[in-house]
C-alpha cells in the first residue's frame, strides 16, 4: 500500500478480532484483504480519509448517520433547511394560535347557545364543540395533507410548500371573522388542509436536498425547530394579544376581542412564499424519478395504488399511520388540552392571572417540546429508530397520566407543563426523521402524507368520541358513590374532563405494539423500488 493511491481509492477499516479489513473500492470494483493490527496504522497513516465503522465520539453521533463519505453542506443546503423549517415553524405557530384562542373564541361564538345554562353546563357544552373544532381541523389536516402529499410527488416540492402555505395563513386570518361556531369550524377545517400538505412536502424536500449522513439530524432539527413556532404564538398570547380580552385596535379606542386579532397575527407566514418560489430548486431525486416514471408505466409519481399492493410499501403505510396515530391522539386529544386544565385548576383567579399562566405555561411546554424531539434524534442516531419510539411512548404515557392527576396550582403549572412537552413532542422528531426513509423517492411525499394524514383522520375520529365520553363521564361523576367515580377520585381525577384524559392516554400503548412490525432504518439510505 501506498499513499499515491489516496486521490483514487476510499478504504474503508474494520478491526476484527485484532485483524483490520480493509475493504478497496476503485471504479466501481471491491477487493478485501485481512492485515494485521499493527499494518491497519499505516493505512490510517496513508489514506487520510479512511473511516471506522462505529462511533469513535459523542461529535460523531450527533452528525452521522451514514456509513458513506460524506457531502460537504453547502450554503443552499442551509438555506433549503432553514426555510424548510420556517414552513413548518410558522404552520405550528398557527396552530398553536388556536389552541390558545379556541375557548375565548367558543365561548363568545356560542352565547346565544349557552344563554341561561348554569356556569358548569356552560363551559362544558364550550368543551364539547371546542372538541368538534379541533376535530375539523384535524380531519382538514388530514384531507390536505393527502392531496398535497400526491401531488407534491406531481407537481414537486416547490409548488406544492407555497400552496400549502398560502391556504394555512389565509384561512387562519378569516378565523378571526367568524360570526357562528359554524363557519369558525368551516376555516379551522380549511386552515387544516394547508398545515397537512406544509409538512410532508417541507420534510420530504429536506430528506432529498440535504447530504445523506446528516439527513437524520436535519430531519430532526426541523421538527425541533417547529417549537420556536408554538412559542412564538404562545408569547404573542401572553404578551401581546391576550384571547381572552378585548383589546384597544391600533389604541384608536375600538376594543377588539383578542382572539379575532390574534387570528390575524396568523397571516404573516405567506411572506414565505415569495422566498420558496425564488430561491429554492426540485431535488436531483424528484427530477430523476420523474424521468423513470416517463419511461416505465408501473413506476408512476405519487401512484397510490402502487403503494397500497406492493407488499412491502403497503406495511410501511401501515406502521406509519400507527405509529402516527399513537402520537397525534396522545398530543391534539390529551397534551394540547392543558389550556383547559389549567383553568379548571384556577378556578377563582382572575382572567389576567389565568391568561398569562395559560399563555406562559404553553410556552414553557413548547421549551420542553423543542429538548423532547431532539431527545429522540438523538436516540435514534444512537439506538435506533424502533427503540427510540419504545422509549418515548413509554415516556409519554407515564408523564402525561401524572400531569393530568396532579396539575393544581399555578406552581404545578410551570413545572409539570415543560414535562408534557418533551413527552407528547418527541415522538414528533420520529415522524420527520422515519417517514421519508422508508418509502421510494417516487412515493415520499404520498407516503409521508399517507402515514401523517390518515392518522389524522383517525385522530379526529377519536376526538369526535370525546364528546360523548365527556357526556357520559358527567352522567357517571353526578353519582359520586358510583365505583367507577370512586376509582377516578382516588387516583386525582375528580372530573369528567380528567378522567377523560387519563383514559386516552392509553393509545401510547398503540405505538408499542406496532413497534414489532416496524422496519429499522439506522444507517440505510433512503430506498428506492430496486433496494
Amino acid at each position: 500500500m501506498s499513499a499515491g493511491f489516496g486521490n483514487e481509492i476510499s478504504l474503508r477499516l474494520r478491526c476484527v478480532s485484532g485483524n483490520a479489513a480493509c475493504r478497496l473500492e476503485k471504479a466501481g470494483q471491491i477487493s478485501v484483504g485481512v492485515i494485521a493490527a499493527k499494518e491497519a496504522k499505516t493505512c490510517r497513516r496513508s489514506f487520510p480519509a479512511v473511516r471506522h465503522e462505529g462511533w469513535n465520539s459523542m461529535a460523531e453521533l450527533m452528525l452521522s448517520d451514514q456509513g458513506a463519505p460524506r457531502e460537504r453542506m453547502t450554503g443552499y443546503h442551509w438555506w433549503v433547511l432553514a426555510v424548510g423549517s420556517m414552513s413548518w415553524l410558522f404552520d405550528c405557530m398557527d396552530a398553536r394560535l388556536f389552541a390558545l384562542s379556541r375557548q375565548p373564541a367558543l365561548t363568545q361564538l356560542l352565547a346565544p347557545v349557552t344563554a341561561g345554562m348554569a356556569p358548569a353546563d356552560a363551559g362544558l357544552t364550550v368543551l364539547k364543540f371546542g372538541d368538534v373544532a379541533t376535530a375539523a381541523m384535524m380531519v382538514g389536516w388530514a384531507v390536505g395533507g393527502l392531496f398535497f402529499g400526491i401531488v407534491g410527488d406531481k407537481w414537486g416540492r416547490v409548488r406544492t410548500l407555497s400552496t400549502s402555505i398560502l391556504v394555512y395563513s389565509s384561512f387562519t386570518g378569516l378565523s378571526g371573522l367568524s360570526q357562528t361556531w359554524v363557519d369558525f369550524c368551516v376555516w379551522r377545517f380549511l386552515m387544516g388542509c394547508g398545515i397537512g400538505g406544509a409538512f410532508a412536502t417541507a420534510a420530504t424536500l429536506i430528506a432529498e436536498t440535504l447530504p445523506a449522513h446528516v439527513r437524520a439530524l436535519a430531519l430532526g432539527s426541523f421538527q425541533a425547530l417547529s417549537a420556536l413556532g408554538n412559542i412564538l404564538g404562545s408569547a404573542v398570547s401572553a404578551w401581546v394579544i391576550p384571547p381572552n380580552q378585548p383589546v384597544n385596535f391600533l389604541g384608536l379606542g375600538w376594543h377588539v376581542p383578542g382572539w379575532r386579532l390574534i387570528f390575524g397575527f396568523g397571516v404573516l407566514p405567506a411572506f414565505l412564499i415569495f422566498l420558496i418560489m425564488r430561491t429554492i430548486r426540485e431535488p436531483e431525486q424528484w427530477h430523476q424519478a420523474r424521468r423513470t416514471a416517463k419511461a416505465q408505466l408501473d413506476r408512476q409519481m405519487g401512484d397510490l395504488k402502487s403503494m397500497m399492493t406492493h407488499p412491502r410499501w403497503r406495511r410501511a403505510a401501515i406502521v406509519g399511520v400507527l405509529l402516527a396515530v399513537a402520537g397525534a391522539v396522545g398530543l391534539w386529544g390529551v397534551g394540547f388540552y392543558t389550556p383547559e386544565l389549567i383553568s379548571e385548576a384556577l378556578k377563582g383567579a382572575t382572567p389576567k392571572q389565568e391568561n398569562f399562566v395559560r399563555g406562559f405555561g404553553l410556552m414553557i411546554q413548547d421549551c420542553g417540546a423543542l429538548v423532547g424531539i431532539f431527545f429522540y434524534t438523538f436516540l435514534a442516531l444512537w439506538m435506533g429508530r424502533r427503540a427510540a419510539f419504545g422509549i418515548c411512548f413509554v415516556l409519554a404515557y407515564a408523564v402525561v397520566t401524572f400531569v393530568f392527576l396532579n396539575l393544581n396550582s399555578a406552581r404545578d403549572a410551570f413545572w409539570m407543563t415543560p414535562m408534557v412537552g418533551f413527552v407528547t413532542l418527541s415522538v414528533f422528531g420520529g415522524y420527520s426523521i422515519y417517514f421519508p426513509e422508508i418509502f421510494p423517492t417516487r412515493l415520499r411525499a404520498t407516503g409521508t402524507a399517507i402515514c401523517y394524514n390518515v392518522a389524522r383522520i383517525l385522530t379526529a375520529a377519536i376526538i369526535f368520541m370525546q364528546v360523548p365520553m365527556k357526556g357520559f363521564f358527567n352522567n357517571l361523576f353526578a353519582d359520586q358513590s358510583h365505583p367507577v367515580t370512586k376509582f377516578f377520585v382516588s387516583i386525582g381525577a375528580p372530573t369528567p374532563f380528567r378522567a377523560v384524559a387519563v383514559v386516552m392516554c392509553l393509545i401510547y400503548f398503540v405505538g408499542l405494539i406496532t413497534l414489532f412490525w416496524a422496519p429499522e432504518t439506522k444507517g440505510k439510505p433512503l430506498p428506492t423500488d430496486e433496494n
